[in-house]
This record gives C-alpha cells, sequence and structure tokens, in this order.
C-alpha cells in the first residue's frame, strides 16, 4: 500500500519506521512529557511494541489505525507520535504527543488539522474526537483553537497512577472545519473517501502542547 504522507505549513505526518524508538521513548519514556497522558512513562521494550504496532497496522485492509510520526517539514527525524483509529459511523479518535522542545510553538494544533485532513478528506469521516485530562488546559486551547466543541465529561474514564481519572472530550464534524492558513497540504495516501471499520482507541489523550 501507499504510505501515508501529509505536509502542512509547518509539519509532516508520516508512516512510522524502526528507526524511530528512540526518538519516541524520548516522549513516552519521559515522566513530564506523559503527564496528561492516560498511561505512565512507557519502557523501551514498550515502545517498541508501538512502533511494531504502528507498522503492523499500516498493512491492514481496511486499515482502522494510523500511528504516525510527527516530523517537521523537510526533515525526516520524528519530533511527536499522532494517532487516529477508526469508530463505527464514520467516526473515528485522535491522540498525539510532542517531544517537550516542541512545545509552545503552535505545533499541536496543526497537529490536529493534519488528523482532521486525514480523517475527513482522505477517510471520508463524519467526525473527529478526542478527549484529554481534565489538568490539561494547554491541550484544552489546542483543541478549541483547532475548531473543535468541548462535548463534556467522561468520569473515571482511565486508570492512571493509580487512581481513577476523568477525561474532557472534544469533537468536530467534517463541516465545521476549515484547514489553516497554507493548506492544502501535499499529500500521498494509499484510501478513498469510505467509511472503515471500527478499532481501538488510541494510546492516551490528546497533548495540547
Amino acid at each position: 500500500m501507499t504510505p501515508v504522507h501529509l505536509a502542512g505549513p509547518r509539519l509532516a505526518l508520516r508512516e512510522i519506521e524502526h528507526e524511530d524508538t528512540d526518538a519516541l521513548l524520548a516522549i513516552y519514556g519521559d515522566p513530564v512529557a506523559t503527564r496528561h497522558l492516560s498511561f505512565e512513562p512507557r519502557t523501551r521494550e514498550q515502545v517498541q511494541a508501538i512502533v511494531d504496532r504502528s507498522m503492523n497496522s499500516a498493512k491492514d485492509s481496511p486499515r482502522t489505525e494510523y500511528g504516525l510520526a510527527v516530523t517537521h517539514l523537510d526533515d525526516h527525524r520524528l519530533i511527536g507520535y499522532a494517532r487516529l483509529a477508526t469508530e463505527p459511523q464514520q467516526a473515528a479518535t485522535i491522540g498525539f504527543a510532542l517531544h517537550q522542545a516542541e512545545w509552545g510553538k503552535g505545533l499541536g494544533t496543526e497537529t490536529v488539522h493534519l488528523l482532521c485532513e486525514l480523517g475527513f478528506n482522505i477517510l471520508g469521516l463524519h467526525r473527529i474526537w478526542a478527549a484529554r485530562s481534565p489538568l490539561n488546559e494547554a491541550s484544552a486551547r489546542t483543541l478549541l483553537r483547532a475548531g473543535m466543541t468541548e462535548d463534556g465529561r467522561i468520569r473515571d474514564h482511565v486508570f492512571v497512577h493509580g487512581a481513577w481519572r476523568d477525561s474532557i472530550t472534544y469533537s468536530i464534524l467534517e463541516h465545521e472545519w476549515t484547514p489553516i492558513e497554507g493548506w492544502p497540504p501535499t499529500r500521498s495516501f494509499p484510501m478513498s473517501r469510505k467509511a472503515l471499520s471500527p478499532a481501538d482507541p488510541p494510546d492516551g489523550v490528546s497533548h495540547g502542547r
């Protein structure tokens, strides 16, 4: 299948590769970078399993999971991880995390837009949603800037750091999404516009930096 590649004004999404393990470990193994996600810091073995699963999912037909590397435009190095997993009724849930060095630059908003480009313009979805930790106000700003609407709270949604934690959910519909300035991105992709089969939700919630 043709690898997925999406490029926006500053960022690109590409397929995960074996060589990305160390860069992803720098994010998923970092207690600060993962403090608002739905899991505790990962070991190298756990990160390698995520890389392997992401690569294997790219071979599925129909494909229901997109685990993608976030990179700077024209730079192949991974600076973040983004995931879209399809659900019934032409919907999908998204999640992402960026390296600490990339926080505070507005790159989270562009990452969400790239995931919306994948979901709406390529996969033909109707609804995309995300969830954040109640304490992650930066994520709230990111999701709202990307055009999403706060839907509500899921009580005791995830068990992490030895306790149950709520999640605040956001969603956007296909007719509500407006590409950011500098769009449309360049892209190559293997799928026609159609609804896909359900998949498990992504690891973690949207990271708002």
